[in-house]
């Protein structure tokens, strides 16, 4: 029987079609596959952020967030009044200044790079030589620190407090069963409490409480090279970071890629051990697209250049720009959400 010449072409775009459905089909296996497994295996890596960071030891509660909050923004914490918590780690910049060094009390500048308190309490420990286990710790050092607040003891500060009358009603509140409520210790407990809630959940934690969507396709490719070239090694958990102390350098000396203007030795300077020689803390890459100036020296600004400067001298991997691109586009979904209510000094505070 003969075909006509429509007939045959029909059948032509028939078997055309049908090919690049089954193509399409193909791919779409293909990238569920994809999807699924990368998914398992950042769940294995990493954690979503919890509501707060809670401490057996410190429990939170409503009066101590307020009062803690009142106390991170007020500048009598400091000796002249020029600065407070907040001026260094400015809640409404996640949490950072961005600048390489922060100016302190009188004008001179600290010798590291402020990181950002937000989700600071997830880490292991505080400071990049992480001479404080906590946030409660943490919080008593800069006010003491004659470059950064210059306070000049923790009993000026009680006695400097305790004249005001607003101040002990709010230590009373927080602290009812204590026979001085307004005391340092307290003071530190009462900002913790307050940086404890600083907890900023992202797309990233979407993701790995099962939404595949939260993720684009180029920040998904951008997580499977950050695990798949070992950046995992030091950045997984809860903070994607903050979790372990490192060398800065395995491979490279830092100092020949960042071309700092100062040399900090790390932990070394505080345990006097050669073996801590440039050993600090991992950072946490949670709201790192916001957080630059990038390392303790705030030596570089731009982070995919502090991608490939970490591929290096940890890696010892030459991470390609394509890849250090995707690789940023991943962090990006580390930004989270800041509250508005965090950010706006306390009213009291405003018409001191």
């Amino acid at each position: 029987m003969k075909i006509q010449p429509i007939t045959f072409f029909s059948c032509i775009l028939f078997l055309a079609c049908n090919q690049t459905d089954k193509t399409s089909e193909t791919l779409s296996t293909a990238n569920t596959k994809f999807d699924k497994e990368l998914m398992v295996n950042a769940q294995g890596l990493f954690q979503p952020l919890p509501p707060r960071a809670e401490s057996a030891d410190y429990p939170i509660t409503a009066e101590k967030i307020a009062l803690g909050k009142m106390l991170y923004y007020d500048t009598r914490l400091s000796k002249t009044g020029n600065n407070s918590c907040n001026s260094c780690h400015n809640l409404a910049t996640y949490g950072v200044d961005n600048l390489p060094f922060s100016k302190g009390d009188a004008g001179k500048f600290g010798g590291r790079n402020s990181p950002t308190v937000l989700n600071a309490a997830f880490n292991v420990a505080q400071f990049w030589d992480g001479r404080a286990k906590d946030v409660e710790e943490q919080a008593g050092g800069p006010i003491l620190n004659p470059v950064e607040m210059a306070i000049p003891s923790k009993e000026y500060l009680e006695k400097k407090l305790k004249a005001v009358k607003e101040y002990t009603d709010l230590f009373k509140a927080a602290f009812p069963s204590d026979k001085n409520p307004l005391s340092y210790q307290n003071i530190q407990n009462s900002i913790a409490s307050f940086e404890r809630t600083l907890v900023t959940p992202a797309p990233f934690d979407n993701y790995l409480s099962g939404d595949s969507a939260a993720l684009t396709a180029d920040q998904k490719e951008g997580l499977k090279i950050f695990m798949q070239v070992g950046c995992i090694q030091c950045h997984i958990g809860v903070g994607v970071g903050g979790g372990l102390f490192q060398k800065f350098g395995l491979y490279v000396d830092y100092r020949t890629l960042t071309h700092s203007t100062t040399n900090d030795e790390g932990k070394k300077k505080l345990t006097n051990q050669e073996s801590d020689k440039d050993v600090f803390k991992a950072s946490s890459l949670r709201n790192v697209e916001k957080t630059f100036p990038y390392f303790h020296d705030g030596s570089i600004n731009d982070l995919k250049q502090a991608v490939v400067i970490m591929g290096k001298t940890q890696l010892n991997k030459d991470i390609t720009d394509t890849d250090a691109s995707k690789i940023v586009s991943f962090l990006n979904s580390l930004t989270g959400n800041v509250s508005d209510d965090v950010k706006i000094m306390p009213a009291k505070l405003a018409m001191k």
